[in-house]
């Protein structure tokens, strides 16, 4: 009985993958691609926080009235922004 030839997967190197091997691979690659579409969502987050401070600075300056609803506004955006920094710290970004 001639013994057939087997079919494993190979990986980048050439080398022979198992199954397990193969269906960690994949997990991978989704988790990169995970981790890549949070920082894209982060970074677009971070400008617009950005943006905002920067339109309540020109306003600020502009007015010279502050009422206590744009001090809260400016203390969620910072809020905002230290979350950001913690995500982007934890994902090493």
């Amino acid at each position: 009985m001639p013994i057939g030839k087997g079919k494993a997967a190979k990986s980048s190197s050439g080398a022979s993958m198992s199954a397990y091997d193969v269906e960690v691979e994949s997990r991978l690659k989704k988790l990169e691609s995970t981790v890549n579409d949070v920082v894209a969502v982060l970074s677009a987050l971070k400008a617009q926080v950005t943006e905002l401070e920067s339109h309540e600075h020109a306003e600020s300056s502009a007015v010279a009235q502050v009422t206590n609803d744009s001090t809260g506004d400016h203390e969620k955006l910072l809020a905002v922004e230290a979350s950001l920094n913690k995500v982007r710290g934890v994902l090493g970004v």
